[in-house]
């Protein structure tokens, strides 16, 4: 399975980011199972840094891919917030959008829903505003490296957050469990690791090119988490799926832990 796993040079130059947003992000075009996806998404993460929630200075995204809606209500909690990923194509499409480039991709339906989550769709476009005050910097990340961030170094943060991501770098159960070990290491004591994982998931389509990724059950997710240094404080396993076609999982787990604060 490893030998065949894609790998980081193929993403590099085969992981076309408005191909990756056609297929999962066209919220617009109406229902489907990518929409209900985004939408658990957003609402998991709306309970997770909304009124009451998690709160803190620093927040660090690793594989943010070509997205930016998984920040959209993290940057109502924090005021520092990193974006980062393995791609160079991914990291620009993220540019894009940050500099208000003419040929960004249109995230205005995403932010209305996240804003109506927070009681006003009005919102929009000062949400998106404040999310590009608050994206302080974009860089590049490889978890399967000891400091993800290398050769950069950052102070340690308050929360690390990584939605369907690991799952994608990761080939094997191993490296996934090493690859959490080095997150825990970019947090502070008592820092949180907010994740999303599809469960069960081996491949995903990216336009015509299938990826590689790592099929794992909720169990194995929830004990590397353990494992890794941290404490669970809320776990949701749901039984939504992205679409046969273009990814088939059997459901997602979503994750809010602690970093433990001594051995």
């Amino acid at each position: 399975m490893e030998s065949s796993f894609t790998g980081p040079d193929e993403y590099q130059k085969y992981f076309m980011p408005r191909d990756y947003l056609a297929t999962y992000y066209s919220f617009e075009h109406g229902p489907s199972p990518e929409t209900e996806m985004i939408k658990f998404n957003l609402q998991c993460l709306h309970q997770t840094f909304g009124p009451g929630g998690l709160r803190g200075q620093t927040l660090i995204d690793v594989g943010s891919g070509p997205t930016i809606y998984q920040v959209l209500a993290a940057c109502e909690a924090f005021s520092d917030i990193t974006l980062s990923d393995f791609t160079d194509r991914n990291r620009e499409e993220l540019q894009k959008w940050l500099s208000k480039d003419p040929g960004a991709f249109d995230w205005s339906s995403v932010l209305k829903f996240a804003c109506e989550l927070e009681g006003n769709s009005s919102h929009w476009q000062k949400k998106a505003e404040k999310l590009r005050t608050t994206v302080k910097r974009v860089l590049r990340c490889d978890v399967n490296m000891s400091n993800p961030l290398a050769p950069v170094e950052l102070p340690p943060m308050d929360c690390v957050l990584t939605l369907l991501a690991m799952e994608c770098a990761c080939c094997s159960l191993a490296a996934y469990r090493a690859a959490l070990r080095n997150l825990a290491t970019l947090l502070k004591p008592g820092g949180h690791l907010v994740t999303s994982v599809t469960l069960q998931l081996s491949s995903y389509m990216v336009g015509k090119r299938e990826f590689s990724c790592l099929a794992m059950t909720k169990e194995e997710v929830e004990q590397a988490v353990l494992d890794a240094g941290f404490d669970i404080e809320q776990l949701l396993h749901s039984a939504q799926s992205y679409s046969a076609t273009a990814a088939p999982n059997k459901g997602i787990c979503f994750i809010v832990a602690r970093k433990r604060l001594g051995p």
